[in-house]
């Protein structure tokens, strides 16, 4: 699956323009309501060292789309330093847990699996070697660093990898094995398995246990068993918690924050847990967040706190801080989250831009206030995904980067990469490798060329990225046909108004009504088309004919 050096170079080459050198942004402050996420399966996405393809006496023997296919750490690095994330006006990656997973393989009925995608873990303390070195890791999170990128690490609280021959169950007193979840209740979604085995542990227990006998023996061969008891110590000394399991889990996940700085958290099956340890984890990774600031000053964005965002399964911006978790009612941003991915948009995209946005506008400004949501069309485990065939890639991104509250691009969402693949089964079909060979040869999707997509992606992302009122403002509609809109932001001393035009006619330059916006006389820009234009008479009106236009202040 590696992407030939030609390949890379015709795709380098073919590049749009006005990425290579894209525009200094204004200087607006990033916040996390207007962030756009970029969410990788890092063996999917590129590979950077072919010698890391198979670790553990792993085999390409699995089922189509269930095996490693080489992605890893390197991989995504050379994409950074390439701009490709800067490119699109990417302000955080998210990756799928790095940790160490099963060695072995199951089979669910569809064929052979590995934990390529990161959530079955063995050891949450060690990288996959299929993935790369710890020194690849901390190259990956500086070099984000460096480009202005934060990262969003994907954290497992609610299981541990399936049990095969070679990777036995936990212990009894920190897994439970059976029942599988029935959702019926509260208790039957959360004390029990998702699946038939995938070991829960136990994260309502407060019993002190011991050590996983398997981890000891793996510690003790690898030569770091003394450091590791130590470290979890020093841990239960300084937060007086009890050694129970969902403690431990605490601490091993904090630590890739304290080692390598990474600024968020993505919760996986937070439905699944308690709501309340959550809030103990956001304390336990926020404290190693700012350890590690306090340690490398240099390195660090800015001064914002940890992040996290939950997924919520199921979870849709209409519930609001006010979610039916089986007949209990849960606030999960007051349970240490700053948002919570939203599964509804989907659906809701069919709708028009206007009943998509002030709808959402409504919520975020009024029952969300203070919190905010997570957008995504496409993921790795929604197998109803928004415009699958990659037919309306153009409205796609219109809704998502444009609709209030942060976004989450699905790798190759932006290069209308198939999310259907002929003979791979279930969630596996969403999940093929990343297209850069289409990319590269500007492949035909549809009626659209893929390098064509990945620009007006780019296109929306970059103005995204210079005005947070995009996704953290107010929106307000200025006019029916052709269709337009403000957004407004403030807060504290930053003040932020941008106007946007969509399905404009194309074939005559169109007046833009920005009263109240921009006043006479003052120069904006459209970041469409990378012209200027001065406001007359409450309108503005540049000399392009394209459908979209993005108006920001000079």
């Amino acid at each position: 699956m590696k992407l030939p050096a030609l390949a890379v170079s015709l795709m380098l080459s073919f590049a749009p323009a006005h990425a290579a050198a894209p525009w200094n942004a204004p200087a607006k402050p990033f916040v996390w309501e207007n962030a756009t996420v970029y969410f990788l399966l890092t063996d999917r996405f590129n590979n950077g060292n072919p010698a890391n393809d198979l670790a553990y006496g792993r085999a390409n023997d699995a089922a189509k789309l269930r095996g490693f296919m080489g992605g890893d750490f390197a991989g995504i690095t050379a994409r950074i330093k390439e701009g490709y994330f800067t490119e699109l006006g990417v302000t955080a990656l998210w990756i799928t847990p790095p940790v160490e997973q099963i060695h072995a393989a199951t089979d669910e009925g569809t064929g052979k699996s590995y934990g390529f995608h990161g959530y079955w873990a063995r050891d949450f303390t060690a990288i996959d070697a299929n993935l790369g070195t710890e020194e690849d890791f901390k190259t990956l999170v500086d070099t984000a660093h460096a480009h202005g990128i934060r990262v969003l690490l994907d954290v497992v609280m609610n299981h541990t990898g399936p049990v095969t021959g070679s990777d036995p169950v936990w212990p009894a007193d920190w897994v439970r094995t059976g029942p599988t979840c029935t959702y019926k209740n509260t208790r039957t979604t959360i004390e029990c398995t998702l699946v038939k085995n995938l070991p829960d542990i136990l994260t309502d227990s407060n019993k002190a246990v011991a050590l996983p006998p398997m981890l000891v023996a793996k510690w003790k061969r690898e030569g770091r068993y003394e450091r590791e008891v130590q470290e979890l110590d020093a841990f239960f000394k300084r937060t007086g918690y009890p050694r129970a399991p969902r403690y431990y889990l605490m601490k091993w996940h904090a630590d890739w924050v304290r080692k390598y700085g990474i600024d968020g958290f993505r919760a996986d099956t937070v439905k699944h847990t308690e709501p309340g340890l959550w809030k103990d984890l956001k304390k336990v990774a926020s404290q190693a967040f700012e350890d590690w600031k306090k340690a490398n000053p240099s390195k660090k964005l800015g001064d914002l706190p940890f992040y996290m965002t939950a997924e919520v399964y199921g979870y849709e911006i209409k519930h609001g801080r006010a979610y039916d978790l089986g007949g209990k009612t849960v606030d999960y941003p007051a349970q240490g989250f700053d948002s919570v991915i939203n599964f509804a948009i989907k659906r809701d995209a069919v709708d028009s831009y206007e009943k998509l946005f002030s709808e959402y506008s409504v919520a975020l400004q009024g029952p969300m206030k203070g919190s905010s949501v997570l957008n995504y069309l496409s993921s790795h485990d929604d197998g109803e995904p928004y415009d699958a065939s990659r037919q309306r890639p153009y409205e796609s991104a219109n809704k998502l980067l444009l609709a209030p509250g942060a976004a989450q691009i699905y790798y190759g969402d932006e290069t209308a990469r198939l999310l259907n693949v002929k003979g791979a089964e279930g969630d596996a079909k969403l999940r093929s490798f990343m297209n850069w060979d289409e990319l590269a040869s500007n492949a035909q999707r549809g009626l659209n060329r893929v390098r064509d997509v990945r620009e007006h992606w780019a296109k929306l992302g970059l103005f995204r990225q210079a005005h947070p009122a995009v996704g953290a403002g107010v929106h307000r509609m200025i006019q029916h046909h052709p269709y337009v809109f403000k957004r407004t932001y403030e807060k504290g001393d930053v003040v932020d108004r941008v106007v946007v035009a969509l399905d404009l006619p194309q074939d005559k330059p169109t007046a833009i009504p920005v009263t109240g916006v921009f006043m006479d006389g003052q120069t904006v820009r459209d970041w469409y088309s990378n012209t200027r234009a001065v406001v007359k008479g409450g309108k503005v009106q540049f000399e392009t004919r394209n459908k979209v236009v993005l108006i920001g202040q000079e």
